[in-house]
C-alpha cells in the first residue's frame, strides 16, 4: 500500500475487512501515539499502559473481524472509547479506583470533544463543564488565572510563570491551591458531577 497518507480511516478500514491486513498496520501506525498516550493519562503506569493498548487492539481486531465496526469515517474515537472502557473494566475488576494527584498533568478537563457521544451523553458532559466553570470562577484571580492559562491555552508551567511575571513555583503553587480550593467547594457545596 504506497502512499498510505492518502487514504482515510474508514478506507483503511474498508481495505482491511477487505482482506488487507497491512491497511490495518497503517491505522495501528497512525494512531498508536494518541491511542497509547490517552490511556498513560488515565493509568500513569507504563506496564500496565502497555497492556492495556495490547487489550484495546486486540478488541478491535476482534470487532473488525466480526463486522460488528460502524463507526464510519470515526475510527480514533472508537479506538479511544474502546481503551476508555477497558480502564474502567479494569479497575472495577481489581476494585481499585484511579485517585486524582495533584501535578501539572491533573486535568479536571480531561474531556475532549467526542462526536460519537449521544444527545444525552453531551448534555449531561456540558453539564458537568458548566459545574466545574461555576466552581472556577469562585477562585481568588490568582489561582482562577493560573488554573484557565494551564487547562485551556494548554500552557506549561515555564510559559505561565513568565507571562504572569512570577517563579515556576509560584505558578505551580497557585495551580495546587486552586485545585484544592475547588476540591473545598465541592465537598462544601456537596456538587455531584
Amino acid at each position: 500500500m504506497e502512499q498510505h497518507n492518502l487514504y482515510s480511516d474508514s478506507q483503511l478500514v474498508s481495505f482491511y475487512m477487505d482482506g488487507n491486513h497491512e491497511a490495518l498496520e497503517i491505522l495501528f501506525q497512525r494512531h498508536r501515539d494518541k491511542i497509547f498516550g490517552f490511556i498513560y493519562s488515565k493509568v500513569r503506569n507504563q506496564e500496565l499502559t502497555e497492556d492495556l493498548f495490547q487489550d484495546t487492539l486486540f478488541k478491535i481486531v476482534r470487532t473488525l473481524k466480526s463486522g460488528k465496526y460502524s463507526e464510519e469515517g470515526k475510527f480514533l474515537p472508537w479506538a479511544i472509547r474502546i481503551s476508555h472502557n477497558l480502564i474502567i473494566d479494569f479497575y472495577r475488576k481489581n476494585n481499585k479506583f484511579r485517585k486524582v494527584y495533584d501535578s501539572d498533568e491533573f486535568s479536571m478537563f480531561d474531556i475532549l470533544p467526542d462526536d460519537s457521544l449521544d444527545a444525552e451523553d453531551q448534555m449531561i458532559r456540558r453539564q458537568r463543564i458548566k459545574k466545574v466553570q461555576l466552581i472556577i470562577e469562585q477562585l481568588p484571580e490568582e489561582q482562577k488565572e493560573v488554573l484557565k492559562m494551564r487547562i485551556y491555552e494548554e500552557l506549561s508551567f515555564q510559559e505561565i510563570a513568565e507571562k504572569t511575571h512570577v517563579s515556576i513555583n509560584t505558578a505551580l503553587g497557585r495551580m495546587r491551591y486552586a485545585i484544592i480550593n475547588m476540591r473545598k467547594i465541592i465537598e462544601k457545596n456537596k456538587i455531584n458531577f
